[in-house]
C-alpha cells in the first residue's frame, strides 16, 4: 500500500511538471505506465525543439529511440537531435530495467543526475554533449556498467578513488573534458577501450596490467602527465640518494619543537626555486665579472706590443719598461681578480645569510607542489598532540589544529638524519611530495629547522594494518579471510608499483605497522622512501637490538650491511606481508621453510580460524601464498618485480570473479 502511495504522489509530481513546463507541449494520460511517465518527463525539459515524437496515444515501447521486452524500456537511443535542455532528474532514471542509454551527439547541458537507480544499466553514452558539473558519484553502485562514454563535455573535477571497482568496464571514453587529478589506477581486466586524452591531469601514470595495454595517445593533451607508460620522465633531476656537497646556510634557523609548542613569525619561507636563482645569479654575476676583465686586460697587453712594434725597437729604457709594465698589469689584473672573487664569496654568504635570516624568521612549512596552504606552522605547533607510535626514523602524532583539521605528524630523528644537508633533504622531500595514488599516504607538506624535521601526512582513522592482523592487546584477532587478504596485497602491490615503476625511487621500510587503512579501508602504504635518507645502519644502531620482526621484513641481501634498500628488497618485504596477512603470526615466528613446505604450514595456521576454506576455495588461497613465496625468495634475481606481482594477482581476481560471478536474474529481459 505504502508503495503504491508512493507511485502516486510520483506520478503527479511529474504530471505536475509537464503542465509547468514550457519547453514543449505534451498530452498526458493519466494510466501511462512509470517508464512512459519517465520518458515524457525527460522530453518536458530536454527537448527545447519538439523533436522527439512522443504521444500518449501511442504506446510508448513504438517511440522512436524506445525498445521494450514486457513493457519495460531496456534501449533508448537518442542521438544526433540537438535537444539541447537538461536531463533533469527522476526522468530517465526511472527506467530500472534500462539497458542501454544514448544520449550522443545532442546540446544537453546542466549537471548529470542521480543514476543509482539504474541498477541494471550495461551502456552509458553520453558522449558530444555540454554537460557540466563533476562525474557522478551515484555509478559507484551501477555494477553491472559495462560501457561508458563521458567524451567531449564540460565535465570537471577528479575522477572518484572507486573507478578501478567498476570491475565490469571495457569501454570507457573521457577525453576533451576538465577533468584533473591523477588517472586512477584501473586494472579491470576486461577494459579495451580506454582514452582520457585532453584533459588537465597531472602526475604519474599508475602502473597497472590494464593500463600498460594502452598507447601513450590515450593519455595525451594532458601537459602534467608523466610516467613510464607515456615516455615522460616525471622527475627530470635525479632524486636524493645520499648527502650532497651542498654548502648549509650560514645561519641556520633555531629549532622548533613540536612539544614546545614554538611560535615562530614573520615573512614566508623562501621558495627552493628562488634559493637555487640567487646562488645562480650571484655564480653568473661573479663569472661575468671576471671574463670582462681578462678580456680587458688581454687588449690592454696586445696594445702595448702594437705599440712596440711600431717604434722599431726604441731606447733600451723603453724595451724595458714594456715587461715591467705587462707584469705590473697582470699583478694588477691578479689583484682584481682576487677582490673580485672575494667580493662575489661576500656577496653569496651575504645571500646565504639573509636566506637563513628569513627562515629563522618566517619557520614557514614548505606545502608540497600543487597543496593548498590551509595551516600555517603556528596553528601545527598550537594543536593538541597525541603520540600515535614511535617507528625506525621518528615519532608519529595525531595533531588536531585549531579549525579541526586533523593531521599525521612524523618527527623524524635527528640522529638518524645527521648525514643528510637542508638542500639535499628538501630535494627529495620536493620527489616524495609529488606522488600521489590512491593506496600512498600523501604528503602534504615538511618543515625543517636545525635539527628539527617534521613531515605532514593525511590522517588516517582506521589505525595500520598490524593492529587488523594481530588485534590489540585485549581482543585476538583471528586470520583474515583469504579474500581479504587479497584485496589488501593488491592495494598495497598498487601502491609499492607506482613508486617503482613510475618515479624509480623505493620504499625502503615496508611492514605492516606502515600500511595504514584509509576511510574506506583500502590499504594505503605509509612511511615511504625515506629510507634513503638514514645514516647506514653501522653508525647509527646496533643490528642486534633491532626488532626482531623488523629484521625479519628485510631482504637477506641489506641485512647486516650498509647496502641500501632497492625495489627487489621491498618486493622481499612484501612477500613477508602476504604471509603475515594470511596466517596472522609476526615475522619473526615464520617458519624458514621450502615452498612446498610454506603453503603446508600456512594452511595449517589457517585452519583453526577458517574451516570453510577447502576445496576450489583452498586452492585460490594456495595460490596468494605462493605469490607471496615467490617474493621472499633469497636471491634478489629469482624475485619477481611489483608489476609482475601485480600481475599475478590480477589473475587470482580474475579466477574470483569468473568463478563467483551470480547469474543474471534478468537474463530472460537482456
Amino acid at each position: 500500500m505504502r508503495r503504491k502511495w508512493q507511485h502516486f504522489l510520483l506520478n503527479i509530481f511529474v504530471l505536475l511538471s509537464l503542465c509547468t513546463g514550457s519547453q514543449a507541449s505534451v498530452s498526458v494520460n493519466w494510466t501511462l505506465p512509470s517508464d512512459a511517465l519517465g520518458l515524457l518527463a525527460f522530453k518536458s525539459k530536454a527537448d527545447l525543439s519538439n523533436k522527439l515524437l512522443f504521444s500518449s496515444n501511442t504506446s510508448f515501447c513504438k517511440w522512436a529511440g524506445v525498445e521494450c521486452v514486457q513493457y519495460k524500456v531496456m534501449r533508448l537511443i537518442i542521438q544526433g537531435l540537438d535537444l539541447g535542455g537538461v536531463f533533469a532528474p527522476n526522468t530517465l532514471t526511472r527506467l530500472d530495467q534500462l539497458r542501454v542509454l544514448s544520449l550522443q551527439h545532442n546540446s544537453l547541458n546542466g549537471p548529470l543526475p542521480d543514476f543509482s537507480g539504474l541498477k541494471n544499466l550495461k551502456s552509458l553514452f553520453l558522449d558530444h554533449n555540454l554537460f557540466t558539473g563533476s562525474f557522478p558519484p551515484s555509478l559507484s553502485s551501477v555494477h553491472r556498467l559495462r560501457n561508458l562514454d563521458f567524451s567531449h563535455n564540460n565535465l570537471t573535477g577528479p575522477l572518484p578513488t572507486w573507478l578501478p571497482k567498476l570491475d565490469r568496464l571495457n569501454y570507457l571514453r573521457l577525453e576533451w573534458n576538465h577533468f584533473n587529478g591523477s588517472v586512477p589506477p584501473l586494472n579491470q581486466s576486461s577494459l579495451r577501450n580506454f582514452n582520457v586524452s585532453g584533459n588537465d591531469f597531472t602526475g604519474a601514470v599508475p602502473v597497472t596490467p590494464t593500463l600498460l595495454r594502452f598507447e601513450p595517445s590515450s593519455f595525451s593533451w594532458n601537459p602534467g602527465l608523466c610516467g613510464e607508460i607515456i615516455h615522460k620522465e616525471c622527475n627530470p633531476s635525479p632524486p636524493f640518494f645520499g648527502p650532497t656537497a651542498s654548502v648549509v646556510a650560514a645561519s641556520p634557523p633555531p629549532t622548533a619543537a613540536i612539544e614546545q609548542g614554538a611560535e615562530v613569525n614573520g615573512v614566508e619561507l623562501t621558495q627552493p626555486v628562488e634559493k637555487k636563482h640567487r646562488r645562480t645569479a650571484v655564480v653568473i654575476g661573479f663569472s661575468t665579472g671576471v671574463f670582462v676583465l681578462v678580456c680587458s686586460l688581454l687588449c690592454f697587453v696586445m696594445a702595448l706590443r702594437k705599440q712596440r712594434r711600431q717604434k722599431g725597437g726604441g731606447g733600451g729604457g723603453r724595451r724595458s719598461m714594456a715587461p715591467i709594465m705587462a707584469a705590473d698589469v697582470a699583478a694588477t689584473a691578479q689583484a682584481a681578480a682576487v677582490m673580485e672573487m672575494e667580493q662575489g664569496k661576500e656577496l653569496e654568504q651575504k645571500v646565504k645569510r639573509a636566506q637563513g635570516m628569513q627562515v629563522a624568521k618566517s619557520g614557514s612549512l614548505a606545502f608540497c607542489a600543487g597543496e593548498a596552504q590551509l595551516y600555517s606552522l603556528e596553528q601545527l605547533m598550537r594543536s593538541s598532540a597525541e603520540l600515535l607510535g614511535r617507528g625506525t626514523i621518528g615519532t608519529t602524532y595525531k595533531a588536531v589544529l585549531d579549525n579541526r583539521l586533523i593531521v599525521s605528524v612524523k618527527r623524524l630523528d635527528s640522529a638518524k638524519l645527521s648525514g643528510t644537508t637542508r638542500e639535499a633533504f628538501e630535494q627529495h622531500m620536493e620527489s616524495v611530495g609529488g606522488l600521489r595514488h590512491p593506496n600512498l599516504v600523501p604528503l602534504r607538506a615538511y618543515f625543517q629547522a636545525k635539527e628539527e624535521r617534521l613531515l605532514i601526512y593525511d590522517y588516517q582513522p582506521n589505525g595500520s594494518l598490524f593492529s587488523l592482523i594481530h588485534g590489540s592487546k585485549s581482543t585476538r584477532a583471528k586470520p583474515l579471510h583469504w579474500t581479504s587478504c587479497l584485496k589488501i596485497a593488491e592495494d598495497v602491490a598498487q601502491g609499492l608499483s607506482y613508486i617503482h615503476q613510475a618515479w624509480r625511487l623505493v620504499h625502503g621500510n615496508l611492514k605492516s605497522t606502515n600500511v595504514l587503512l584509509g576511510p574506506d579501508f583500502e590499504a594505503c602504504v605509509a612511511d615511504y622512501c625515506l629510507s634513503v635518507l638514514v645514516n647506514p645502519p653501522s653508525s647509527t644502531t646496533n643490528a642486534d637490538d633491532e626488532d626482531p620482526d623488523s629484521i625479519a621484513y628485510k631482504a637477506p641481501e641489506t641485512r647486516n650491511s650498509n647496502r641500501q634498500a632497492t625495489s627487489k628488497s621491498d618486493v622481499y618485504a612484501f612477500g613477508v606481508l602476504v604471509v603475515e596477512l594470511l596466517t596472522g603470526k609476526p615475522p619473526s615466528q615464520h617458519p624458514n621453510l621450502e615452498p612446498n613446505e610454506m603453503v603446508e604450514w600456512v594452511r595449517s595456521t589457517r585452519d583453526v580460524g577458517h574451516e570453510e576454506e577447502e576445496g576450489v576455495e583452498n586452492n585460490k588461497m594456495e595460490m596468494l601464498v605462493e605469490v607471496g613465496v615467490a617474493c621472499s625468495l633469497t636471491s634478489p634475481e629469482q624475485r619477481p618485480t611489483m608489476w609482475q606481482v601485480m600481475k599475478m594477482l590480477q589473475e587470482i581476481k580474475e579466477t574470483v570473479l569468473m568463478e563467483d560471478s551470480e547469474p543474471d536474474p534478468h537474463s530472460g529481459m537482456s
